[in-house]
């Protein structure tokens, strides 16, 4: 099925960019992808002049302030190597790109290739959009990167997407807070993985409120579904659940203890640990307030945040990176950010030939694919890839990749299950419900829209 049979899907498209670029709008069991058994692995060759179009989220952070300007010198070292192929770069943002996508798709104009996430490759490729990568992805790759991660790139035996950067979805303290009031202690960081309790937790919060009430001690937000995996973690890992359960199929929130753990984030917000307003706060919001200084803990953050954030902050302080602390203790289950490369299916043979020598450039150059990882700011998706940085955050980063699960953005029908859930934390920071309440009325919605998406499914 091509681009042009399917209509305008959901909400969750984003995208990647065109070479005059500009600004637009641990490890679960996964089938193994079918690889390709050459040692370099190749595309399809490509026998005459060929024009692709590549649109790109900034998922390469800026050179000289310039956005799009990185992407052009992959391209300029591509054509060093395909001098056939044209490539058009077009730069696309995160707040307009999801509805470009949306209509370039349902106007069979989208792009052939794009850098984007699992939330929508895979939903791309249920829905038939993509052409698998299969192909290009050798036997030694297929080997060195994490089942869980395959499991985000595939659809049954499919690979749809080719994984590049990655990092653990984690919280980030203020560390030059504590600092100042003489509470560096209560932090975990003398422990190797550092892991720790709700109670060691909240004892770190009444210290920011008691002496820097200038300070909100943490955050929270519940506008909309933007950073919803920082809430999800949140709630998930203080009351050492899942949110969905082992294979994706059926809500796993609703237990007493995370209900037990959303009470407690209202009663925070009432005993000033918490944000105020967090019902009327989108993710972007608490993360500006701990990038000015006012927040002593953010609960979406990860490698990448930390360094595309470097020039956003409004006053200089040292950001350091956490795993949510648990009820009991135990290791957290952290979700992770994954990129990588999808080919969409236009229908041209010789374009999806050449989409993939782009991909397979990106993802394995040697000169270039390592250096694409870095510029990224994440880690890199291949499990022998490691110390790019000479970094004590990233090396802890490197370390809380033992703690990465499956995210629910495998799910079936993931798009609509994510915006229920909230409107249920609204109504618990609200007081008109119950976190037992609230988690339970999400979950009979999203397991609705679960068993409705399975059904759909194009088999």
């Amino acid at each position: 099925m091509t681009v042009a049979s399917v209509a305008l899907i959901g909400t969750q498209l984003a995208a990647c960019g065109n070479t005059t670029a500009t600004e637009g709008n641990k490890s679960v069991s996964t089938p193994a992808p079918a690889a390709a058994d050459s040692a370099k692995p190749e595309a399809k060759p490509v026998a005459k002049p060929v024009e692709i179009t590549w649109w790109n989220f900034p998922n390469f952070q800026p050179l000289d302030g310039e956005v799009g300007k990185y992407e052009k010198q992959i391209i300029e070292a591509f054509n060093k190597k395909n001098p056939e192929i044209k490539v058009n770069l077009e730069m696309i943002t995160f707040e307009g790109g999801p509805q470009k996508l949306n209509v370039a798709i349902a106007s069979n104009t989208a792009p052939d290739v794009i850098y984007d996430a699992p939330g929508r490759i895979i939903d791309w490729g249920k829905k038939k959009l993509l052409a698998p990568l299969n192909d290009i992805v050798t036997t030694e790759v297929q080997k060195d990167i994490a089942p869980a991660f395959w499991k985000q790139s595939m659809v049954g035996d499919q690979i749809y997407m080719y994984p590049i950067n990655t990092a653990p979805f984690l919280m980030a303290v203020n560390k030059t807070v504590f600092e100042k009031i003489g509470a560096l202690d209560l932090l975990p960081l003398k422990k190797p993985d550092r892991t720790w309790t709700v109670a060691e937790y909240e004892k770190a919060l009444q210290a920011v409120k008691e002496k820097a009430p200038d300070i909100i001690p943490t955050g929270f937000f519940a506008k909309s579904s933007a950073g919803d995996q920082g809430t999800r973690a949140y709630i998930a890992n203080l009351g050492v659940s899942r949110f969905l359960n082992e294979d994706n199929s059926k809500v796993a929130i609703n237990t007493d203890n995370a209900a037990k753990a959303l009470d407690w984030i209202v009663k925070a917000t009432k005993d000033k640990l918490s944000v105020a307003g967090s019902a009327s706060l989108a993710a972007a919001d608490v993360n500006d307030l701990f990038l000015q200084g006012k927040l002593a803990f953010t609960l979406n953050y990860s490698p990448v945040l930390k360094a595309q954030n470097v020039p956003n902050k409004k006053v200089q302080f040292e950001d350091v990176l956490l795993p949510f602390p648990t009820m009991d203790g135990s290791k957290p289950k952290l979700e992770p950010y994954l990129g990588g490369l999808a080919v969409f299916n236009n229908g041209n043979a010789d374009k999806i030939a050449a989409s993939k020598k782009l991909v397979n450039f990106i993802a394995n150059d040697p000169e270039y694919g390592k250096k694409n990882v870095i510029q990224t700011g994440g880690l890199s998706a291949r499990t022998s890839i490691t110390g790019l940085y000479n970094d004590s955050e990233y090396k802890y980063a490197e370390l809380a990749r033992d703690f990465i699960t499956d995210p629910p953005t495998v799910a079936d029908g993931y798009a609509e299950i994510r915006t229920f859930w909230f409107p249920e934390l609204q109504r618990a920071l609200l007081g008109t419900a119950t976190g037992k309440e609230a988690l339970d009325t999400f979950a009979a919605k999203a397991n609705e829209a679960i068993a409705k998406a399975k059904a759909q499914t194009p088999k």
